[in-house]
């Protein structure tokens, strides 16, 4: 376990981790009462705000249906009416019942069976999922599933190249193997690290107006 005053192996991806940790303290990722609410958030969260999200995931509790078993009931249209806060929710009903098919096709319509799958095994299912990508995907193993895979997203892209240690063009795969190489694989780092990450990047690495002399990542990676 990685926390406050357990500086890891000097390199600067994992200064660059306690500088956030220690500004802002653990942030308690993924927020979500079960898995499958996690998996559903996963898929919302595409392209949308979380408080957006936060109202879609509301109306399905209130219709009691965000289960694996009660969603998997619904038609598309009925699931596209009831995430409609989320945005895009057409699309996004159509690609969380493509997870849910695949679900029933690979594990039997048993929903811990996927949760108890390899890393490895439950990834490769997911990518098979139209509609869900790499950053999905692994948001999904993190979270719900508990493996260790490090999430990429557009805030990992922002405040790592400003503060040039990735090209702005680096891949998803090339990114996350750079990571992955230089931290302890661990579940709990992991899940902080992406959160803390998400945090900078929305209270001080900003898209436009950054607030860079209020930052905590201030003088990283200077010469």
């Amino acid at each position: 376990m990685v926390g406050r005053g357990n500086i890891l192996q000097n390199n600067m991806y994992q200064e660059v981790y306690q500088k956030l940790y220690d500004h802002f303290g653990p942030q308690r990722w993924w927020p979500g009462e079960t898995a499958f609410e996690i998996m559903v958030g996963a898929v919302l969260t595409q392209n949308t705000n979380w408080g957006n999200v936060a109202k879609a995931i509301n109306n399905l509790k209130e219709e009691g249906v965000l289960s694996y078993e009660a969603l998997r009931l619904l038609s598309v249209d009925e699931i596209a009416a009831l995430i409609r806060p989320s945005g895009y929710y057409n699309l996004k009903a159509q690609r969380l019942r493509n997870l849910l098919d695949m679900i029933a096709e690979r594990y039997f319509d048993d929903l811990q069976l996927f949760l108890n799958d390899s890393h490895q095994g439950a990834r490769e299912n997911l990518l098979s999922v139209k509609g869900v990508g790499p950053e999905t995907a692994d948001s999904i193993l993190l979270y719900a599933c508990e493996h260790p895979a490090f999430v990429i997203d557009m805030y990992t892209h922002r405040v790592f190249s400003r503060h040039q240690l990735v090209d702005e063009d680096t891949d998803y795969e090339s990114m996350q193997y750079l990571f992955t190489s230089k931290l302890p694989e661990d579940l709990q780092l992991f899940n902080e690290y992406h959160a803390l990450i998400v945090r900078v990047a929305s209270t001080y690495c900003k898209k436009k107006d950054p607030l860079c002399e209020q930052c905590p990542l201030q003088g990283v990676n200077e010469q």
